[in-house]
């Protein structure tokens, strides 16, 4: 098996980009999920109930700059705010985070037609992986739902198209918006389920739980129109404990990985 895509969300819930190579950090891969939006409460925004989401860009520069930009070509380039005074926000286990500033939020809130605002975590070491997740003392997470890394398999995409309908066009991998795709084994899909462990070219991972997925796939994400599947197809396959299923959690293990990890298109991928 070999990883065949690496991919980055810089905003939670905004699209994301693929990457040749990435450097591994406690919390996920570099540049990915440290921005998201919130509301004037600062409660999360996210693609679930704002669709409109999906359709925006987000590419982190060399220099941590954020730059926005939708689907009409107009853009926005924002620095991080280190020198903001911290705002509350509704992330479980994060408590505060910096405002991008008037601006970021004026834009966004033009292209949602709700109010919204940008906010950045400073720290990634002050967000835990909840217990009921799989998370273990000092495992760490950006803004990211549950875990640092989101792994799916391509085997396993494939086997879900062969379960939807005739009449169903064949479903995007990038619905369940992973950060790592492996091309998986063909006569075996789903077999990461059953993984403790991977390691992707050099780098360990622990493998935390299987992710269950929500509405949010039901988005095509270039359309932006809403459907039933996959959840439809995975509630006849992949149903358990109320939840349907696909992809799996992966936590770094730095210890038993090299001092600068990264992990690049083409690595090998070797379970346990």
């Amino acid at each position: 098996m070999k990883v065949t895509r690496i991919r980055i969300h810089p905003v939670k819930s905004l699209a994301g980009y693929d990457v040749a190579a990435a450097s591994v950090e406690p919390w996920g891969l570099a540049g990915d999920r440290r921005w998201a939006v919130v509301d004037a409460d600062g409660e999360p925004i996210t693609a679930r109930e704002a669709g409109a989401l999906l359709g925006l860009t987000a590419v982190t520069g060399h220099d941590g700059a954020l730059t926005l930009e939708d689907r009409e070509g107009d853009s926005l380039r924002i620095p991080e705010p280190r020198a903001a005074a911290p705002v509350a926000v509704g992330h479980s286990r994060q408590g505060t985070a910096l405002p991008a500033g008037d601006e970021a939020d004026a834009w966004l809130t033009e292209r949602l037609s709700r109010t919204a605002r940008l906010i950045w975590q400073p720290d990634p070491r002050v967000r835990s992986v909840n217990p009921a997740h799989g998370g273990l003392p000092g495992d760490r997470v950006s803004l990211a739902d549950v875990g640092p890394l989101l792994l799916a398999s391509e085997s396993s995409m494939a086997q879900l198209n062969r379960w939807t309908d005739a009449e169903t066009p064949e479903l995007d991998i990038l619905r369940f918006r992973p950060n790592v795709i492996v091309d998986g084994d063909a006569a075996a899909p789903f077999a990461e389920d059953a993984w403790s462990a991977v390691t992707l070219g050099d780098v360990r991972f622990r493998v935390s739980g299987v992710c269950d997925r929500c509405v949010m796939t039901t988005i095509d994400p270039v359309t932006l129109v809403r459907g039933k599947e996959p959840i439809r197809t995975l509630a006849k396959h992949r149903k358990w404990n109320g939840k349907t299923w696909f992809g799996v959690w992966l936590v770094p293990d730095l210890t038993a990985s090299p001092e600068r990890a990264v992990v690049r298109v083409g690595d090998g991928v070797v379970p346990g």
